[in-house]
């Protein structure tokens, strides 16, 4: 008898890659992980989140998918990550996705809120049409899916913030390079 799982799981990615902006960042902060993205797989070969579009520019930047195994992760290989496997219902899985979708429609319209990211450390929202950095995309798609709560406006969240998100469990936490290592040796040992 074959079992399948009723369980479904989304995958938040928290990554400090070093770059320039990066370290501002982790400075602002006082937190390890700059940067979140959003998952349905443990592959991570899917990520949604805000950042550059291309690696070599950090100016031109929007809305984004990720690859743990390429862009802006080969380029900075020893990026370190952290990541959580996340518990959610049917509804809100199936609102999340369709949260994203509409995002994804019009993805070219997005841009990235760097002015955003500042002000929301002296705990100013600044919130313009088609501007969101990454958490504050990353949590208003959650916050509209009943999976996290804040008091906070997506705007004033950061990375930080989401780490206290309910039902979750890490999976991992080291090297990105590893993590591909690290998934299969899981599966071959299952």
């Amino acid at each position: 008898m074959v079992v399948i799982s009723s369980k479904k799981y989304i995958y938040l990615v928290f990554s400090r890659t070093g770059t320039l902006f990066s370290r501002v960042i982790n400075f602002g902060l006082s937190h390890k992980y700059a940067h979140v993205s959003l998952s349905f797989d443990s592959s991570l070969n899917v990520m949604y989140s805000f950042g550059r579009i291309n690696p070599d520019n950090p100016f031109i930047a929007g809305l984004i998918k990720e690859n743990i195994n390429s862009g802006i992760f080969t380029k900075f290989p020893y990026s370190e990550c952290m990541i959580y496997k996340v518990k959610v219902s049917e509804t809100q899985l199936k609102t999340l996705k369709k949260e994203l979708n509409i995002f994804m429609e019009e993805q070219k319209k997005y841009r990235y809120n760097f002015l955003g990211v500042f002000t929301a450390y002296w705990d100013k929202p600044r919130e313009k049409d088609y501007y969101y950095f990454c958490s504050q995309f990353v949590s208003e798609l959650l916050i509209k899916s009943s999976i996290y709560k804040s008091n906070k406006p997506p705007a004033l969240i950061s990375p930080k913030d989401l780490l206290d998100i309910n039902n979750k469990e890490i999976i991992y936490e080291g090297l990105v390079c590893n993590y591909s290592k690290s998934i299969s040796n899981a599966l071959i040992a299952y």
